[in-house]
């Protein structure tokens, strides 16, 4: 099964049409910065990651930045990648799939 552990994404799936969707297991949220929380920044970042076989995160990328200045960006992709997911399948066997995720700041 070539390409199924590739971490860029390439041979990744899309949920819909028999491709079942991963689920979360176990979320990390994301950590500020001391410079965002001086900033008070909150918002959301969006992300489209690849989740693998193993229901870990390969590929991340940022669609909706948040912050590139005080680092809240890399924050969030720091935490995707320490999610767990029960990954995708096609007809019970795991496949890479690609799923966009939110990372939310919000100063409590």
């Amino acid at each position: 099964m070539a390409g199924l552990s590739d971490h860029d994404g390439r041979n990744a799936h899309v949920a819909g049409n028999g491709i079942e969707k991963p689920i979360l297991v176990t979320e990390k949220k994301p950590d500020y910065t001391v410079d965002a929380m001086r900033a008070k920044l909150e918002g959301s970042v969006e992300l489209e990651v690849v989740v693998l076989v193993d229901g870990t995160v390969g590929d991340v990328r940022v669609t909706k930045s948040l912050d590139q200045v005080h680092g809240l960006d890399d924050k969030a992709i720091e935490a995707a990648k320490q999610c767990r997911f029960r990954p995708g399948t096609n007809d019970g066997v795991p496949v890479p799939v690609r799923m966009a995720i939110l990372m939310v700041f919000a100063l409590h």
